[in-house]
């Protein structure tokens, strides 16, 4: 069972009508792009947290009702700010299933982990926003309206992974619905950001160990 297309839940549903739809009018795709592009800035200057809505309509020049027709709330906007990086994310990671299809499952997912890892600590501070106000929950298959679909779609693929290493013999008795939760449960931004900022972890080492836990966990015995 090989990767596809059809395997892969896009991030943003086709008919989409949420805040993440693009703006038909040129005036509104402007405001849009200037207050994301001011959201980006005041975060690297001055931290998310200690940036809110009012200072980011004020420093657009935009009216806060402008600013909330677009995004409901911070959390919104981070998601949007994340969306272009997940997407890319997600293509490289179509790519590179595709490119190793004729390797054994667990070593894709040792593969598509790694990239993960490093993918969280580029985004770690919007992820633990967006996450802190639940924007990213979904449901397990979401429908043709769900207003985003990453970890839908991250479950999807680990799920996947699994199930072919079952096929394949690489793995056997796995609760996959279980291990896939699991599996994600360390890269969620609150943990990963206590691992490397209060722990001292580097990047190595929470791939590494997440990886080993993963695939010793995974692997038939005796293989």
């Amino acid at each position: 069972m090989d990767f596809n297309q059809a395997d892969i839940i896009p991030l943003m549903a086709a008919d989409n009508t949420s805040h993440l739809k693009r703006a038909k009018r040129a005036d509104a795709i402007a405001n849009r792009e200037l207050i994301l592009a001011t959201a980006q800035r005041l975060f690297a200057e001055r931290g998310i947290a200690h940036v809110c809505m009012a200072a980011i309509a004020e420093c657009a020049g935009v009216g806060k009702g402008t600013l909330y027709r677009g995004f409901a709330n911070k959390s919104e906007l981070c998601l949007a700010l994340l969306d272009e990086d997940m997407r890319l994310f997600q293509n490289q990671t179509l790519q590179m299933l595709r490119e190793r299809h004729a390797q054994p499952a667990l070593s894709r997912l040792d593969a598509f982990l790694n990239s993960l890892v490093y993918f969280v600590e580029r985004q770690a501070l919007l992820l633990r926003e967006v996450q802190l106000h639940g924007a990213l929950q979904g449901e397990a298959t979401p429908g043709p309206d769900s207003p985003h679909r990453w970890l839908p779609w991250l479950r999807t693929t680990v799920g996947l992974l699994l199930k072919q290493a079952e096929q394949n013999g690489e793995a056997d008795n796995l609760d996959v619905p279980y291990l896939v939760d699991a599996i994600l449960a360390p890269l969620s931004a609150d943990l990963f950001l206590y691992q490397r900022e209060t722990c001292g972890f580097d990047l190595e080492r929470i791939s590494q160990g997440l990886r080993q836990l993963v695939l010793d966990g995974c692997r038939k015995r005796g293989s």
